[in-house]
């Protein structure tokens, strides 16, 4: 084709690294990984169902089974792979798989996943097919327990970000922020509290956004076009 005959030489021209094109001409497949907080779950199965997420989602996949009864409510399958330093290898392993091999899925949601993805899971997929949602404005905070470490400097704005995960943690190219203000009279777990309505609105904001090819990946930054 003529089009795509353009972007190569474009490509050529800038030296920029670029998938195969997608026509739109399927549904973007999906797999989602959670782990015991639900509100980011919550968010996208609902804007899913309410079509507003253009992909089918193919699995839900956790480390735990306590979030097994919402995803049924959605009447999306759901399969537990517990996992522990000993296993961890193996059950990765079986994960993608899964995920390549039986579900053919084109990009992984980590919505409150609390495991770090091994190189080996990583390795297994593009540089923008996994996407994550870190609970502080990067890149401030990093790590864990962002929002105790946001108390104990008094900040007055936290954040959320979803970004695609690279093998330096929390340091992927980011796709979404938002913030929200706080103030001396929150604690800890208000901090926690006011943040989860942000990580799931970026969360979900993000893999719109990708759902949708409104995102350039160059180097480590993301270029996104609004709808």
């Amino acid at each position: 084709m003529a089009l795509e005959d353009d972007i190569l030489q474009f490509k050529q021209r800038f030296g920029l690294e670029m998938a195969c094109i997608n026509w739109r001409e399927r549904r973007k497949r999906v797999a989602v990984f959670v782990s015991k907080y639900d509100h980011c779950l919550w968010e996208i199965l609902l804007r899913h169902k309410a079509k507003e997420l253009d992909c089918d989602i193919a699995m839900v996949i956790s480390n735990h089974a306590d979030l097994q009864p919402v995803v049924e409510t959605f009447d999306i399958p759901y399969k537990v792979f517990p996992i522990h330093p000993e296993n961890k290898p193996s059950q990765e392993e079986q994960e993608i798989c899964l995920l390549k091999d039986d579900l053919n899925i084109d990009v992984v949601v980590l919505a409150r996943y609390m495991q770090v993805l091994s190189n080996q899971f990583l390795g297994a997929f593009g540089n923008d097919q996994i996407i994550n949602i870190h609970h502080s404005f990067l890149p401030a905070f990093m790590g864990a327990k962002p929002y105790h470490k946001a108390h104990e400097r008094g900040v007055k704005l936290i954040g959320a970000t979803a970004h695609y995960v690279t093998k330096e943690l929390d340091e992927g190219p980011i796709i979404d922020q938002d913030v929200i203000r706080v103030t001396h009279r929150d604690n800890p777990k208000d901090l926690v509290r006011k943040g989860r309505i942000i990580e799931r609105n970026v969360l979900a904001n993000a893999l719109q956004a990708h759902l949708e090819d409104r995102v350039i990946l160059h180097n480590n930054k993301c270029v996104v076009f609004n709808e």
